[in-house]
């Protein structure tokens, strides 16, 4: 009788546990059914906006203000009209060319200038990085005036390096890199120098590596920052195919019947695609760098 009993038990016991399991399985797969539900819906709120624009660029001027997502008779003349009718290819090399250089600018010079901030000692350092870290409390308004002053003295408007000149260096770029810079194991730095490396070696061929992460997350914010700039070219351009692509975009507001909705955001679904580029190559150097680096300084 113990021995029947016993197994009775036993019997509960795993029915009660499986029973358990169930519930928890069960609770589990709602919990994570709410949470894609959640994240679903705000992606599909984030992604709208994207979706009407591209949907918009297909559509005909009589269609731009009905409710309907998708263009009743789609065509590609818009498309046409913003590259043959303006220089709209000239704009956008010119913003290529002005956001590819001043990023390349960005991380090589801000990423040397944490490096010295964060590993070399040389009189009045801290006074220096504390200056530097000042210049972002000035609003890019009050800027304006000493650079396009600066601009006519030396004979930069209406050039590459008048729109550039501003933004090859960061001051948040520095603070960025040096806060990096500092969780470099100064082991690997006085192994390179036993070695016999420079102090440039040294940055270039241990700190940089390192860092990849915080280099790519800086190209792309700078990136994004000069692609979108219209303050500054806006000001020091005024030859009209030297316009970067956000002034030139601007002038199919200014058309005789109005703002010519289908232009604009036939141009701005164009001017997306650089960007998704940019962000979807150094998205991969961010995840892996953080996947496969773990200093600590």
């Amino acid at each position: 009788m113990s021995t029947k009993a016993g197994l009775r038990q036993s019997r509960y016991a795993l029915r009660v546990g499986w029973t358990n399991i169930n519930a928890q399985r069960a609770t589990r797969n709602a919990q994570l059914f709410g949470l894609y539900a959640a994240l679903s819906a705000i992606g599909i709120v984030m992604v709208f906006p994207f979706v009407w624009m591209v949907a918009t660029s297909f559509k005909q001027p009589l269609d731009i203000y009905t409710l309907s997502l998708l263009p009743t008779h789609p065509t590609m003349d818009n498309y046409v009209t913003a590259l043959t009718k303006f220089p709209f290819a000239r704009w956008l090399g010119n913003s290529l060319l002005v956001a590819g250089v001043t990023t390349l600018s960005v991380a090589f010079f801000d990423s040397l200038a944490g490096y010295v901030l964060a590993k070399l000692e040389f009189p009045f350092k801290n006074i220096i990085f504390i200056a530097i870290l000042c210049t972002l409390m000035v609003p890019t308004e009050m800027l304006v005036i000493p650079w396009y002053i600066l601009s006519v003295d030396y004979h930069l408007t209406d050039t590459y390096w008048g729109i550039m000149f501003p933004g090859v260096i960061s001051a948040f770029g520095v603070f960025l890199m040096r806060q990096f810079m500092h969780n470099v194991p100064n082991e690997l730095l006085d192994a390179g120098r036993i070695d016999g490396l420079g102090e440039f070696g040294l940055f270039w061929r241990v700190a940089v590596p390192l860092v990849t992460p915080a280099v790519a997350a800086l190209c792309i914010l700078t990136f994004l920052g000069n692609w979108n700039a219209f303050l500054w070219p806006l000001i020091v351009i005024q030859d009209p195919l030297m316009r970067t692509l956000p002034v030139g975009l601007s002038q199919f507001s200014y058309g005789e019947a109005g703002s010519r909705w289908e232009l604009i955001m036939t141009g701005a679904s164009i001017a997306t695609v650089p960007v998704l580029i940019v962000f979807a190559v150094f998205q991969r150097h961010i995840i892996r760098g953080v996947a496969l680096t773990g200093l600590k300084g």
